[in-house]
């Protein structure tokens, strides 16, 4: 099943339109750890298994009081990510 490109990329292209979908998925995560390794890490990594401490417990219900007294005028998520011109699936990513 050799090709006939003598460019691996060329190689690489034709390649990947011969498989499957889930193949192509399979690859492109392989591409993505070489190419940027410290992004895949992260994504890879679990989940905070950090206890909470009593401090931040008490923040989070602050913050969850204060944005019932105080309804929208609170900062949206859309909002936030706009500032940042971060799009929702980048953070689904």
């Amino acid at each position: 099943m050799a090709t006939t490109a003598t460019n691996p990329k060329q190689q690489a292209h034709e390649l990947i339109e011969r498989m499957s979908s889930g193949q192509v998925s399979a690859v492109v995560g392989l591409l993505e750890s070489l190419v940027d390794p410290v992004d895949r890490a992260i994504a890879n990594a679990g989940v905070e298994d950090e206890p909470t401490s009593d401090e931040e417990t008490r923040a989070v219900a602050a913050s969850k009081a204060w944005i019932a007294e105080h309804p929208g005028e609170g900062v949206s998520l859309e909002e936030m990510l706009a500032e940042f011109k971060i799009s929702t699936e980048d953070l689904r990513r």
